[in-house]
């Protein structure tokens, strides 16, 4: 269709003027010779947590049955502690032992016999704990499917509206879904700014709505969506309000 049935209002409308046409095999991108780029900052986004697993070596409560040890020549308390790696050292023996023993823990003497508790196993215990954990980009099908959903997460972040149904709409009228197409035959093509990508856009529209954080290659099909989204949102409110040439 000739670039100007696409465009229906006249050239000196005040809606018209001031405007650069970009016209494709199906629509065109009217490019505000003034104007500034709609975005929205990033909002912070808290920290992604995941729960994890930690293993720690803990001691028993309780120890095992205890058992009877006669004492020999040369015993002391300490040195029968160490040996049967009594939890709690020789002054739980002592405790355990007093009425056989005596008040002075010292005046222990061979043949007597004490009660000592075995060692207390060591357990492993298992405990789920909340650990920070970097957020990890998502990964998106390198199709048409894919290349939308992306462009809209990036959009969401920047605070450009549109929906699935409204990009895939305008992309499959503009393109058919072909990243590299390009116009060679209308207006803008001859003035040397052909349309170009999933949503037909010129160069200088796509320079003037560029997203921070896409390509600049106008053909990258993410970039080309969200510089044709965050324009339409300019000009129109929202990609989802355009059904023909914009």
């Amino acid at each position: 269709m000739p670039a100007k049935g696409k465009h229906r209002r006249p050239r000196n409308s005040r809606i018209t003027r001031g405007f650069a046409i970009a016209s494709t095999g199906g629509a065109a991108i009217a490019l505000p010779l003034t104007g500034s780029v709609a975005s929205a900052a990033t909002p912070a986004q808290a920290p992604a947590f995941t729960t994890e697993k930690v293993t720690s070596v803990v001691r028993a409560a309780t120890a095992a049955a205890p058992v009877k040890y006669t004492v020999a020549k040369g015993d002391s308390l300490s040195s029968i502690a160490r040996e049967h790696s009594l939890s709690g050292g020789w002054k739980k023996l002592y405790r355990d032992n007093k009425n056989a023993i005596g008040e002075d823990p010292s005046l222990i003497r061979p043949g007597l016999r004490l009660t000592v508790g075995s060692p207390a196993p060591s357990l492993g215990k298992t405990a789920a704990v909340a650990v920070p954990q970097a957020p990890q980009a998502p990964q998106y099908a390198d199709n048409l499917d894919g290349w939308i959903r992306e462009s809209l997460a990036v959009m969401a972040e920047r605070g450009i509206p549109g929906s699935y149904e409204g990009i895939h709409r305008n992309i499959m009228r503009e393109s058919s879904g072909n990243r590299f197409a390009v116009n060679n035959w209308d207006s803008n093509a001859l003035a040397g700014t052909p349309s170009k990508g999933l949503l037909q856009v010129i160069d200088p529209t796509f320079q003037a709505y560029h997203v921070p954080g896409t390509s600049m290659d106008p053909f990258d099909p993410v970039a080309n969506i969200t510089a044709a989204c965050n324009y339409a949102a300019a000009r129109y409110g929202s990609i989802d309000n355009v059904f023909g040439a914009y």
